[in-house]
Formats: C-alpha cells, structure tokens, sequence
C-alpha cells in the first residue's frame, strides 16, 4: 500500500516535502505552536528543511491517538499483527535508496557505507520480528490438578521511545517493531538532529498500519521528551542516548513505577593478543571504530589494547588503511567517511582532540585527508585521530567521546589487560582478537560486557540480543526476548474446575 506514496530519490526535494511536519493519528500535523527549528546539511552547512517544534501538546495529541488505536489494535491476533509490521518492513524495503539518500543528508554520514546500509537493516528487523508473532505465548503451570493454571502475554498499551541521531533507523525499528508485534502502539520522539527519515519511515507504516498506532513528534529533550516520559498514559518508555539523559529518564519513570529499556553509552574494549591475526585485527579496528561513520557509536572500540610485541606494525598499518580512506560528501558514491552531525558535537570532539594533545606522553596521529571540495569548506568534517602513548587512566581513554578519536594501548601482561578493559564505567561490548581458542574463552566469560565477540566486529544484527552492562543500559534489545520482556505483562489465570 506505500505504492501511494510517491517514490522521492532527491533528498533534498524530500527534506522540503517533509519540513515542519510531525505525524499524528495518521496525518501530518505541524506543531500545536505552530514553531519550527532548523534541520542542517552537515555536510555544508546550509539548511535543508525545517522541523516541527513539539511540546507538551503535541504529545497529549499523539499518546490520545495511540491510546485509542492500542485498544482496537491488541484485539487482533498476534499473527495479524505480525502480517502487518512485516508488510511495513517489505515496503521499507523498497525504499532503501531514497531512505539511505534522506539520512546521508540529515546525518552527514556516508550513502555507500553506512546510509543505505542502516536503511537496509531497517526494514530486516521489521521483517524479523513479524516474523516472531507466534511467539506470544503463554503456559500452562502444574499448579494443583483441580486447577487450570496458565500464563498469557498481554500487551502494556502506549510505548513512548526516544531515539538518537546516530543509527535513527535501525534503533527505532529495534523499538517499534517488537512494541507493535506485541499489540501496543507508539509514540516516537526523534532526534532533534535526525528528525527527517524517521519521519519519512512513519509515513510510510501508516499507509498499511491503522491510524494512530505509530505516532512521531520531533523537538528537544525538555519541552518534547520530558513530557512523553511523564505523560501517564505511556506504560513504558525504551531510550536511547546519553548516560547522562537516561538517568533522568529512569528518574521520572521510577515516578511512574514504569519499566524502562536504556541502551546508553559505551568506551568498548578490543584486546588485540601476541598471536592474532593481524590483517583480520586491524580491519576489525577500522570497522569496530566505525571510522566511516566518524566514531559517532556507542559500541565504537574506541580502546584498542595491542600486546607489545605488535604494537608498532599494528599502528603502522592501522594508520595507513584509515588514511587510505576517502573523506568527502556523504552522497558521493565515491566517500567512504562523512561528517560530524552538529557543530555542537564538532566542538565536543575537537576539544578531546585538544585534550588528547595536551596529555603527558601521548602522540597524536591525523589520518585520513579533509575534502578539497571548496563547496564542503563549512561542513563539519573531522580527520580520525589516533592517539599512541596514552594510558587506560587518561582521560580520552576513559571518557566517550563520539567522534572520531581512538586510543592504542600498549599492554603485555595478560591479567592486567583484562583488568585495565574492565576498568571503566561503561560496559557495552567489547572484542578479544586471538587464534588461542582457550585464551578467547576465558577472556570473554571475564569481560565485563553485554556484547562481546571474538576476531570479529560486528554491528547490531536482528536475533543477535544486545544491550550493556553498568552505567551502559538496562535491558536488551534485537531479540524475541526483548520483545517478550520488554514490550508485554505476564498474566496469571487460575480457574478452578471444582
């Protein structure tokens, strides 16, 4: 049915299509206010579009349009529904390149390597989890035999997510998707920096979805987010995005007594050991540094510990592979790494570059070349730095920086390299790179980590749970449990057959 909607492959015909618009019980709305802030290409510096300023009574409008599609959408079977998010996921499948072209326009980040990646993964994930409908499933408990004792899972009702600008796609299907499959409906709070394809992305659903059951507000934190959290028709909330934020998101929905889901940030770990295999372990660092999308990750291997006697050639070589990357416009087919999405972020990643310089015995590496392009002289582009003599107790080696900015660690004594990787407040993933299978077995059981592989680097995939430790989150997502534990009640029933 999202045949309906035109096919719009110019991101920047799109931007202006969807500008100033939020979706709202099937339709677009502006802002109750009627005020708008500005959506900018990164990549120049020049806006694109504007972007619907939501407040408090925007998300009153969207939680009654989603209270009130819930109730008739949790009447449905389960297979029914799965049917349904399963077509959006088809029909966003179709749409890889013009959604891929939108986020590279909003985001900065580069088509060919990661837009129209994530827009790919996007609609796998819709598909997955409808996919998982007939998982719903209660039991049956050996309680006493007079008795017929069950279990079912029903549905919590309105869900409210709130999502980041890095990954927009694929982490609001990890949230919507399960919800809905499970019988609730959404309200979505988009990025203040990414507002655009996720709005496109809903558009789209509610040409095969009824009306009201995925709302999206776009705006900022305190006068959008805050109220959705707190509204009290929204019986769960599921974050993504700052340590920082997210403990005011558990605050107020502790208020509440509500659960939450919170993937926050990370400063993951790759232990490179004596024996590795090289090749495999430096494309491992470049693609667990998610250079291309400038480090703008929370499971970004931003602490590269390399035993000694590698240390050198590993840097060397490391080195050169990044700086054989291309850095250009995101829609070039040609550009293998974008820009920064913010100058706020712009300046938040140049003051740890700053810091890095400053710290006692460290040495600074810019890599990679900024884009002669005198038409991307006011983007927001940023060299990758490596840093080389640093220790696990510096600051750039302990705090998340999000940008493009990586520390190789030397190390020799296996118990302390353990140690220093577990000696962090964040806890997301982490990476053990060895042809030892005893010493890869020992090293991820110790790891303190929610995510951890071996001699590879993997992104978020559909069926592979993920979600961190300590000050990284609470829960997991990607997975049938997710949506089983996170998106659904469990109801005991007792009839007594006397």
């Amino acid at each position: 049915m999202s045949a309906t909607i035109a096919l719009q492959l110019d991101p920047f015909a799109l931007a202006k299509e969807l500008s100033g618009k939020q979706f709202i019980d099937g339709e677009f709305r502006p802002a109750s206010s009627g005020k708008t802030f500005p959506v900018i290409n990164p990549a120049t510096g020049e806006e694109v579009a504007q972007a619907a300023f939501g407040e408090a009574a925007d998300v009153e409008a969207a939680v009654a349009a989603a209270v009130k599609a819930q109730k008739e959408w949790a009447k449905r079977g389960a297979r029914e529904r799965g049917k349904l998010v399963a077509a959006c996921g088809a029909a966003l499948g179709e749409r890889v390149e013009e959604l891929g072209r939108l986020l590279a326009l909003e985001t900065g980040k580069a088509l060919r390597t990661e837009s129209r990646v994530e827009a790919g993964v996007l609609a796998d994930m819709f598909t997955f989890f409808g996919g998982l409908a007939p998982e719903l499933k209660g039991e049956t408990v050996p309680f006493n035999p007079t008795m017929l004792t069950m279990t079912v899972r029903e549905p919590i009702g309105v869900v409210g997510a709130i999502i980041p600008w890095n990954v927009p796609l694929l982490l609001m299907a990890m949230k919507i998707a399960p919800a809905l499959v499970a019988g609730n409906a959404v309200v979505v709070k988009s990025a203040e920096e990414a507002p655009l394809t996720v709005l496109r992305v809903i558009q789209i659903m509610n040409s095969i979805l009824p009306p009201g059951l995925v709302n999206i507000l776009s705006g900022f934190g305190p006068e959008c987010g805050a109220p959705l959290v707190a509204h009290p028709k929204v019986g769960k909330v599921t974050f993504t995005g700052s340590v920082e934020t997210g403990k005011i998101v558990y605050r107020t929905a502790a208020d509440k007594l509500i659960p939450v889901t919170l993937e926050l940030g990370g400063k993951s770990p790759m232990i490179v050991m004596a024996d590795a295999d090289l090749d495999q372990a430096i494309g491992g660092a470049i693609a667990g540094m998610r250079f291309t999308r400038q480090g703008q990750s929370c499971t970004a291997s931003s602490r590269i510990f390399v035993h000694d006697s590698i240390h050198d050639v590993f840097v060397e070589t490391l080195k050169e592979k990044v700086n054989a990357l291309k850095m250009g416009d995101p829609l070039d087919e040609a550009t293998d790494i974008g820009t920064i999405v913010s100058p706020q972020q712009m300046d938040r990643v140049q003051s740890y570059i700053a810091l890095g310089k400053e710290t006692k015995g460290a040495t600074a590496h810019a890599l990679s070349a900024m884009p002669a392009d005198p038409k991307l002289a006011k983007g927001l582009f940023v060299q990758p730095h490596l840093f080389t003599g640093v220790t696990n107790d510096d600051r750039i080696a302990r705090e998340e920086i999000f940008g493009p900015v990586c520390c190789v660690i030397r190390w020799t004594d296996y118990e302390e390299v353990i140690a220093a990787a577990n000696d962090s407040e964040y806890g997301l993933a982490a990476t053990v790179w060895t042809r030892d299978l005893k010493v890869a077995m020992d090293a991820v059981h110790r790891l303190e980590a929610g995510f951890v592989q071996v001699n590879q680097n993997l992104v978020v995939q559909p069926n592979l749970s993920y979600g961190g430790v300590k000050t990284s989150g609470l829960g997991k997502e990607a997975t049938l449990e997710s949506m089983l534990e996170h998106f659904t009640h469990k109801k005991t029933i007792i009839i007594n057959m006397k």
